[in-house]
């Protein structure tokens, strides 16, 4: 499997937009879903095949094969090290976890603000051993509540990634008149083509496709992305100049799993140190019974993108050990889900392929995280399994960007007193 980095720069204001059921605004994402990113790349393909897609050609391995590319989600690369103040960051992009907490006065990452730490680890430990777990900002005391978006980490520091909106007000045209038509007047919330004041910054995202390359395919989508791509439009409401962006895309790299399997193992490990050793600090309060790190084995598994989640035929918002059994090679009854994190939303869209709107999808939402365990003998068969559900994503429209899961997450062990 190769990866090819995408960086996505706005030039004028970006549409995208969120359909609900039963609502008659569409509220702009803060980010690009690879489902968006996937539409604008397929039909840019299309404008320039001489022939109508079959079953055996590059486009059907990219978009219809079932082990399809993977577009994954494009989230905003602008950091925000304090007010007013915006830069382009070139690490990676990640979703700060549901179980992540900050002041409620004052939230967000230190300096600046009064730091951001880690509750599922604390939570657990507190639980199993009767206790109750309400904490506050060691710091001052305040309250705190969950702290969610997009963050970054360069050089021991954390830095909050957002992106500003607007509001632009059009009327509609009646054309038979080429006039403004009477009581059609409507607003469309738009992400902004640049951020910050005086001093601007171009609105930059960046994402990646996953691509299975058997036979160079990812060399080919590269070469198509440099030549033709630069420059299209994306999202909503493109006829009326909005969505237009610059598209560079970086060298096909090898996603190689044996450093993957490597990374998740030492994830793993250093995950249930930090369980074992805080399970002694809660200890103390109380009489606690052995260790659970002493006979099995911990790992969270944390969203990185929505995911539709499919169990017995039904919709679910939390990914049961039935669901994870056969992604993971063991017996569902050696899994037990301890602690889950989860909310939910709903999610359309438009397929301009098919010139239909999509299914409404009941979604659990990014930064979700659920806390499992197994027993120590299988730990080790897991992490092969473990490093592929990172790679594909877990649940239905994976290669649209849902689905994608990070295995112990490393900002799960930033506790209480070591807030960032």
């Amino acid at each position: 499997m190769k990866k090819i980095d995408l960086t996505i720069t706005a030039l004028s204001p970006l549409a995208i937009g969120q359909r609900k059921p039963g609502g008659s605004v569409s509220e702009a994402l803060s980010y690009i879903p690879g489902s968006v990113i996937r539409g604008a790349i397929a039909k840019e393909i299309l404008n320039y095949a001489e022939e109508e897609p079959s079953g055996d050609d590059d486009f059907y391995k990219l978009f219809l094969a079932e082990r399809a590319a993977v577009f994954c989600n494009a989230y905003p690369a602008i950091a925000q090290p304090s007010p007013g103040q915006y830069f382009a960051s070139e690490s990676d992009i990640r979703v700060l976890p549901m179980s992540a907490l900050s002041s409620k006065a004052k939230p967000g990452f230190k300096p600046e603000k009064a730091g951001v730490f880690d509750s599922l680890i604390d939570s657990f430990c507190a639980r199993e051993q009767g206790h109750f777990y309400v904490p506050n900002n060691i710091a001052d005391g305040e309250l705190v509540e969950p702290c969610r978006g997009f963050y970054s980490q360069s050089q021991q520091r954390y830095y909050t990634h957002a992106v500003s909106k607007r509001l632009l007000t059009r009327v509609g045209i009646n054309r038979r008149r080429a006039t403004a038509q009477d009581e059609i007047l409507y607003s469309i919330e738009v992400i902004n083509e640049s951020q910050g004041k005086p001093e601007r910054v171009p609105t930059v995202f960046k994402g990646s496709i996953l691509v299975q390359d058997s036979d160079g395919l990812a060399g080919q989508l590269y070469a198509f992305l440099s030549q033709q791509c630069r420059q299209i439009r994306i999202g909503g409401s493109a006829s009326r100049g909005l969505g237009k962006i610059c598209l560079e895309a970086a060298k096909p790299s090898e996603d190689k799993t044996n450093q993957r399997v490597n990374s998740i193992e030492q994830r793993i490990n250093k995950f249930n140190e930090q369980l074992k050793d805080r399970w002694g600090w809660w200890s103390v309060l109380g009489d606690a019974d052995e260790n659970p790190t002493d006979r099995r084995s911990f790992f969270s598994l944390g969203l990185q993108s929505d995911a539709i989640l499919t169990e017995n035929w039904r919709r679910t918002t939390v990914v049961s050990p039935e669901i994870l059994a056969p992604r993971i090679g063991i017996e569902a009854a050696d899994i037990t889900l301890h602690m889950a994190y989860t909310s939910h939303d709903y999610r359309s869209g438009w397929n301009a392929a098919w010139g239909l709107p999509k299914d409404t999808e009941l979604i659990t939402n990014m930064g979700s995280v659920m806390l499992f365990s197994i027993p120590k003998g299988v730990q080790s068969k897991c992490y092969k399994s473990l490093a592929e559900l990172e790679a594909v994503g877990i649940g239905s429209r994976c290669s649209e960007g849902y689905g994608q899961v990070k295995v112990c997450d490393e900002f799960h062990q930033v506790v209480r007193e070591c807030s960032v």
